[in-house]
């Protein structure tokens, strides 16, 4: 074989390696990770976990808009029957882990805004400083005052929450922290937050002291990730005893650091639901001596220091 056929061989294997990178990248976008049904795997130790884990009664819709960078494109799930009628909904915003987008995990966003939110993504991976979260806040509150939206009139103002996984977690003490309209969060939860260090490594730092609002720490026990990149227990108790906000922390046993993106729904709903929308019979998860998740046998090392609902 001659030397020009055999570059004209490695440049097609080359080629065929190429498309097939491409073909991978391409599946890899649009995967979702997180799937329709994903509840359906989920173990719980508690009535009020498993009932608030399960969809809601509201039937939903959506829409996805495009915005600038990073956010790239918003998209909302609400109540279908928001358009009719005048009543108004509380809202939550997620802020994305690395890497991760609102559109690969739609079916959480779905499943929460069945139980009556507004829920509110984005497509921004690199959600640490919570800037995007602002500018999202900021994109449904000029929804609510616009005559041509969908959401006009419809965004409950007093009521609206955020949830963040790992740097989206960062991220979510940034947005209730850091910003002018951080004043409109009632309430936040956070999941397995990147811990300060990484935070600052990684140019979005955040001041948990500054919390002032009801928070929710959640986290896993177990994986690499736990205990040498993302919060490990001294670091989630570091940061749970710098909030003086009514706070509550609990980790959930066995539980790796991937996981936590979704695995801890049921409570993560039932806080929603008893912060921004009053519900009794949710914040008996997390209110008083019997709280359900203090007494778990799948969480460990809780906190609890909820005592009224509301608070």
């Amino acid at each position: 074989m001659t030397v020009k056929k055999i570059l004209k061989t490695l440049l097609i294997v080359l080629a065929v390696l190429l498309l097939l990178v491409v073909i991978w990248l391409v599946y890899m976008n649009n995967t979702p990770t997180v799937k329709s049904g994903y509840t359906d795997n989920i173990e719980t130790g508690g009535s009020i976990e498993k009932t608030y884990l399960s969809y809601g009664s509201y039937e939903t819709a959506s829409v996805t808009v495009e915005a600038e960078k990073p956010m790239e494109r918003y998209t909302v799930y609400y109540p279908s029957n928001l358009e009719n009628g005048s009543q108004t909904y509380p809202v939550v915003l997620v802020t994305n882990g690395t890497g991760h987008r609102a559109s690969k995990y739609a079916a959480m966003l779905e499943r929460l805004a069945s139980w009556g939110f507004i829920v509110v993504g984005n497509e921004d991976a690199a959600s640490g400083t919570g800037k995007s979260a602002s500018l999202t806040l900021e994109y449904i509150l000029s929804e609510n005052e616009d005559k041509n939206s969908r959401f006009y009139r419809k965004v409950d103002t007093e009521n609206i929450g955020i949830t963040g996984y790992s740097q989206g977690g960062a991220g979510a003490i940034n947005a209730i922290t850091a910003y002018e309209n951080s004043r409109y969060f009632k309430t936040a939860v956070l999941l397995s937050p990147a811990q300060e260090a990484v935070a600052v490594e990684n140019e979005y730092p955040y001041d948990s002291s500054a919390i002032h609002i009801p928070v929710l720490l959640l986290a896993g026990t177990s994986g690499w990730m736990e205990t040498e990149y993302v919060l490990p227990l001294n670091q989630m108790e570091a940061m749970f005893d710098k909030i003086s906000a009514p706070k509550l922390m609990a980790r959930r046993t066995g539980a790796e650091h991937k996981t936590m993106m979704y695995l801890t729904d049921g409570y993560t709903t039932a806080w929603l639901m008893y912060q921004l929308q009053g519900d009794q019979e949710a914040s008996k998860a997390f209110v008083g001596g019997n709280a359900e998740i203090c007494n778990n046998p799948y969480y460990q090392d809780q906190k609890c220091q909820i005592s009224e609902a509301n608070e």
